[in-house]
């Protein structure tokens, strides 16, 4: 299959499916979202939504999170990823945006990575949901199902991915593609085991029909075989020595 059917096939799915994807982060402007996104690195939007609802009640704008500090910060935010560095970044952020850009989130990929946290994916996510530019944030979601899919070729990394998406797909559609492959690997096209017996794009998924899934699932159901075996393997010990204790069943198994 040519890579462009591919693409076409992918967008022709989603489009009639998920026509209106949208983030899982609770955000009500810019400055929310900036955060939260910086928040939710290695972390999962579930968690950073739990986060954001004091931090926001606490900092209400930016000027609130400028004048507070890391050490204050950190206290709301503590039980999320590498808490004590994302705190010295909301910290460095607020207070850059409101001495050097006025206290407004800007639209310009190079102005959004000068501030303290903000790489090249939280920028292009800022930039595509806030602005509505034509930009693609590529996270593990994306990096992962893009190549699984087959929408990227030898693409080792985020920003090699980034630029097959922007070549092949139509740019109306970057943004909502971000949502449509971090969805689908959210929920569907997981890292460890793939969910491709429920998968509705195994039609043109090169990783499907290159039989790399069902490897897995074979892998997968030895796994769960010898598991099973091990638990019978612990009820025999408890009918022919029923005076072991727990502890000396748990060292058999």
């Amino acid at each position: 299959m040519l890579k462009k059917e591919r693409y076409r096939l992918f967008v022709d799915y989603f489009s009639r499916n998920q026509p209106n994807p949208v983030t899982e982060l609770h955000y009500s402007n810019p400055y929310e979202l900036l955060v939260a996104v910086i928040l939710s690195a290695q972390c999962t939007d579930k968690r950073i939504n739990v986060v954001t609802l004091p931090l926001f009640q606490r900092f209400q704008t930016v000027e609130d999170l400028a004048a507070s500090n890391a050490d204050e910060i950190f206290t709301y935010i503590r039980s999320v990823s590498y808490p004590n560095n994302k705190a010295k970044h909301l910290a460095g952020m607020a207070k850059m945006l409101v001495e050097q850009f006025n206290s407004v989130v800007p639209s310009n990929l190079d102005e959004l990575q000068k501030l303290p946290g903000v790489g090249r994916k939280t920028a292009n996510v800022i930039a595509s949901v806030v602005y509505d530019a034509p930009a693609i944030a590529v996270d593990t979601h994306v990096f992962r199902v893009s190549n699984r899919i087959g929408l990227t070729t030898n693409a080792r990394t985020p920003l090699a991915v980034e630029k097959q998406l922007v070549e092949y797909l139509p740019k109306a559609t970057l943004g909502m593609a971000h949502h449509w492959l971090i969805l689908h690997g959210r929920y569907i096209c997981i890292a460890r085991r793939p969910k491709c017996e429920i998968c509705p794009l195994t039609h043109f998924c090169k990783y499907f029909q290159s039989g790399k899934a069902a490897l897995v699932f074979s892998k997968t159901a030895k796994v769960a075989k010898g598991k099973v075996v091990k638990l019978v393997r612990v009820k025999k010990v408890k009918l022919v020595e029923p005076g072991n204790s727990d502890e000396n069943i748990t060292s058999v198994t």
